[in-house]
């Protein structure tokens, strides 16, 4: 393996000439140059010298050689550069799991923000629901995971995450577009009672929100379909099929279904990010953690 610093010397020759020049250039001494060169040559397995007395020129290849060491070096340099753009957190990839409805609302205005700020820092998205994001975070499959806790059900205080609060919204209903509801401005829960429900999987912590809060009201809803996608869930009320609790901001624009908030105890979800603790202040993981706040800041 040729050493790097020792194609420095070579070039420092090949650029002034003189051992006595290129020791100055590099603040070596003229010797420890000519050790350095004949380390060199040993390294590289040919002669790059051809020695008279004091005086000595490239062979032929040494001057290959020193060709590539141009090459070689400017690389090197481009390599601190970048080093300490990462160590900055203005250059580097960032891996980020988030839920759809968080990629809409905060990741992918983020991406815009950081393409204009911070051209250097690339994100790379991965859908996951909630519950599997932080999975993924702890497993070191994703550098910032965007997950959610619920007010109807309990917090696990996972000590090896450091959080970031994002944002706040209820569970509206959800209701067909012929429901006899839809002419009241509010609603609540203990009203749907009796209805079909439409929910998310049973693995899926906003399907136990759905439980949580009919139990609450005093009632088991009877699911007839299920769905993680709320676009899916929305769709299908407004198909008919049944009625729905459903994130304020997990509701598509075009739906077709009636939404009403709840006029008593809406349960409501807390979106946040997440890194591996004692990560939180990588540069890196810095500058997309402060843009994904800016961005929830503006909601």
């Amino acid at each position: 393996m040729i050493d790097p610093r020792r194609l420095a010397v070579l070039r420092a020759l090949a650029d002034h000439g003189t051992v006595r020049a290129a020791a100055e250039t590099l603040f070596l001494t003229p010797s420890a140059v000519s050790q350095q060169l004949t380390a060199l040559e040993h390294e590289a397995g040919q002669e790059l010298l051809v020695r008279s007395g004091r005086r000595v020129r490239l062979t032929a290849a040494g001057e290959l050689l020193a060709e590539h060491a141009k090459n070689v070096l400017a690389e090197l340099e481009r390599a601190e550069a970048s080093m300490a753009a990462c160590a900055e957190g203005s250059v580097g990839r960032v891996e980020v799991a988030a839920f759809a409805s968080a990629i809409t609302r905060v990741v992918a205005p983020s991406i815009a923000a950081l393409r204009a700020h911070s051209p250097g820092i690339t994100v790379l998205v991965r859908d996951a629901e909630a519950h599997n994001s932080l999975l993924m975070l702890l497993s070191g499959e994703t550098d910032i995971a965007i997950s959610m806790e619920y007010s109807a059900t309990a917090r696990s205080d996972e000590q090896r995450l450091t959080r970031r609060a994002l944002y706040t919204e209820p569970f509206d209903a959800v209701l067909p577009p012929d429901h006899p509801l839809c002419a009241r401005q509010t609603v609540t829960v203990e009203e749907l009672d009796g209805e079909d429900w439409i929910a998310p999987l049973p693995d899926n912590p906003c399907h136990e929100v759905t439980r949580t809060r009919c139990s609450d009201a005093g009632f088991s809803p009877h699911i007839t379909h299920v769905s993680d996608d709320f676009h899916a869930v929305v769709a299908l009320v407004a198909a008919g099929t049944g009625v729905a609790l459903v994130p304020r901001g997990a509701v598509p624009a075009e739906h077709g279904a009636t939404v009403r908030p709840l006029s008593q105890h809406a349960p409501t979800r807390r979106v946040f990010a997440a890194v591996p603790h004692g990560r939180e202040e990588h540069p890196l993981l810095r500058s997309v953690l402060d843009t994904l706040l800016d961005t929830a800041r503006g909601l």
